[in-house]
Parts: structure tokens; sequence; C-alpha cells
């Protein structure tokens, strides 16, 4: 059965969402599902703005039928060819052998790569600035290389002021039915999957997503229609603000992070007690996470967020405690930068994570590393509770 939703007289929400779906591309934790958004718009000429996942094909394609009510299908402007959005593209062709494709030259060449079907006599390529006409609607094609793919392109709405954004502005997470942002608590609910999404997915291309905010802010928009996640109908400057945020790795708050790897606790232990420390200072926004138990993407997406950072690791083999050393190379892997960084070793023999902790972050761009460096041997003693105190003190005078 079709469930579609009209947001306009023109205008069809045809995506769909999962959830039962356990890990976003097959490594990112969605225990609350995701959608995969189409929209479908009903004028002279009929216009779908990208496909759907496998797993929601059959809704898909029912949402397709149902809105079309018989008409044919003229266009598939392809804004990303990520297989969560461009899978079902054989079907559609297979079901309206008269479509014309619509993407830039990156876009043709990844087709040819993914499927087999004829795409040379269907394709129309577009290039920045180059516009299609459906009949009431105008469609302007903006080039956003590297947000996240480097073929991915948004497109304008002259019409209704809607900006198909692709992977841009999405969120993990299934829409409840609710398909607008407006709708739902977005800030208590929503927020934090947004983040996550955005840090993991396309925060290692801050400059790229900072170019598109560029060109979008000369267009005068009424909706953002992302791929994932809930439609912006309204406030959108709040949101895009955030993403200004986030690709300039700005933090979002003055707040701190405390991420640790402990065999047999003591490490543990000794962030408790600086937390305690700093708690007494009063120091609010304290996050603790047992990098063992932590998916590194919380962990990335935390440290977008706060301005202060603690990594404390177990020595291991002479180096970094793995889960440690995971979390610290995904945050590098993601350009993580502008951060004010604490480090605590702990070592019965040999304490040698420190420095290799150290390394890492001294790789990263305007990180600030405390110092001097609090080192553990087996466990924290009463003797170097002044230490760790001087450590609490430095870093609350900074969050004060």
């Amino acid at each position: 059965m079709y469930c579609t939703q009209q947001i306009n007289n023109d205008v069809f929400y045809v995506g769909a969402s999962d959830r039962r779906l356990a890990l976003f591309e097959n490594i990112y934790p969605i225990p609350r599902g995701i959608s995969y958004n189409s929209y479908l718009v009903m004028d002279d000429k009929t216009i779908l703005l990208d496909t759907c996942d496998k797993s929601v094909g059959t809704q898909f394609l029912e949402n397709i039928d149902f809105v079309l009510n018989g008409r044919s299908l003229d266009y598939l402007v392809v804004n990303h060819m990520e297989p969560d959005h461009c899978a079902l593209m054989p079907e559609i062709v297979l079901r309206h052998p008269d479509v014309k494709i619509v993407g830039n030259a990156k876009t043709f060449a990844m087709i040819k790569q993914f499927f087999d079907f004829d795409v040379d006599s269907r394709a129309i390529i577009v290039k920045e600035g180059d516009t299609l006409s459906t009949g009431r609607h105008t469609f302007h094609f903006v080039m956003a290389p590297m947000v996240h793919w480097p073929e991915v392109m948004v497109t304008y709405d002259s019409t209704d002021k809607y900006l198909y954004a692709a992977d841009a502005f999405g969120t993990f997470g299934a829409l409840n039915g609710n398909i607008y942002a407006d709708e739902v608590d977005f800030e208590r609910d929503w927020l934090d999957d947004a983040r996550r999404y955005y840090t993991n997915i396309v925060g290692k291309y801050g400059p790229a997503v900072q170019t598109l905010l560029k060109k979008a802010s000369s267009l005068e928009i009424s909706a953002i229609c992302p791929l994932h996640g809930p439609i912006w109908r309204r406030n959108c400057d709040w949101f895009i603000e955030k993403y200004q945020r986030w690709s300039t790795y700005t933090p979002e708050d003055k707040a701190i992070v405390l991420v640790y790897g402990s065999i047999y606790g003591n490490t543990e232990n000794t962030i408790n007690v600086l937390a305690n420390m700093l708690a007494q200072k009063g120091v609010k926004n304290i996050c603790i996470y047992d990098a063992s138990s932590t998916h590194s993407s919380i962990i990335i997406s935390e440290s977008f967020r706060c301005s202060h950072l603690v990594f404390a690791s177990s020595t291991y083999n002479a180096g970094i405690f793995p889960p440690v050393e995971t979390a610290l190379l995904d945050l590098k892997a993601h350009n993580m930068q502008k951060r004010t960084v604490a480090l605590l070793q702990n070592g019965s023999w040999a304490a040698t994570s420190g420095a290799q902790m150290s390394k890492i972050f001294e790789e990263m761009k305007d990180m600030t590393i405390i110092t001097p460096q609090t080192s553990i041997k087996s466990a924290l003693k009463k003797d170097q509770l002044p230490e760790l105190e001087q450590l609490a003190e430095k870093i609350a005078s900074e969050l004060r």
C-alpha cells in the first residue's frame, strides 16, 4: 500500500524509512533507523528527485505509481550516486523506458560503474548554473563536489524556493509520520543524530561544505529537502547555523568530553576523579565515554560538539589501548581541529601511550595540548592528586 505525503500542490514526498537496518553504511549504529527521502514533482512534465535504497524498494515504487496515477515519468534527477539513493534507478528505467536522467558528467561516469543499462541515450548532462523547466517549475543545478562524494550536486526549484540538498542537512533516524522538522522536537530528539550524521558522513569535508553554504546564501530558501531525515520548512537558519559551526570545526558548546580506555579499571578511576574535580570547580557540561563500549561515531560527534577533550589510555603492547587508538585515528581521519586537549597515560612498567596519543593530535590542525601530561603507574596515588587538581583547574578556568 502506498504511503506518501503531499508537500504542496505539485510536490509529493515518496520516500520511505527502514527501521530494521542496524548499521548505516555497515558501520554506524542507527537504533532509530533511517529514512530514504525522494521527491516527485507533478508538473507539465513529471520529475523525480533521487530514488531510494533497495531495502525500501517495494514501498518506494508503490508510492511513485500512486502519485503518477498512470502518467509516465519524464525526468529523474540524480543529486547523489551513493547506492542508498540510486539503487532503484534500473527499476525506474525499466518501468519508464523514456525517462531522461539528469546529472553532471561525474554522475554518468558513476552510473556506468554501478549499472549496465543504456545510460547515454537518456542522459541530460548539466553543469553549474544550468536550468531545466518542467512547466511551472524551473530547476537550477548547483555543483557540490565532496559533500561528500565528488559527483554531488543540489537542485534548487526557483518556483517553490525549495533546495533539494542531497546528503547535506540530513540526519539518522526513521521518519514516524511527521516528515517536517517543525512537527517534532528536533533539538531534543533529533539534534544528536543530526550531528552524528554530519560529523561522520560529511565531517571530513568542511571546506567543501563551506563552499556549498556560500552558494546557498545567495538563494531564497523556503524549504530544505534532504535525502535523510526531516524536511525543513521553518527556521531553516537555525540548522544552517549548525552546519556553519560544524563545517568550520567551531565547538558547538563550551564543554568537555572525557574518553578513556581502561583494562582493569584504574584508568577509568582516574577519569572519574578528574570529572569530580571539574564538577566541584563549577564545570557542568561533562561527558564521559568508555572507548571499549562506545562506538567511535559517538566520540567523533561529541568531539565536534565540545571545546575541550580529555583522552586517557592504558599502555597496551607498548602502544595506545586499541579502542582509544581507533577513536583517535577516526578523529584524525575526520579532520578534527581547533580543540584544547589533555592527555593521561597509564602503564605498569613502561607508560608510552601518552607520547603516541600526543603524536596523533600533533598531526591535527590547531590543536592545543595541555602540558605537563599526567602519567600514572598502575593506579592513581594520593600524592598525584595535586597534579590532577592542577589539570582540572586549567580546564575549568577556560570553561567557566
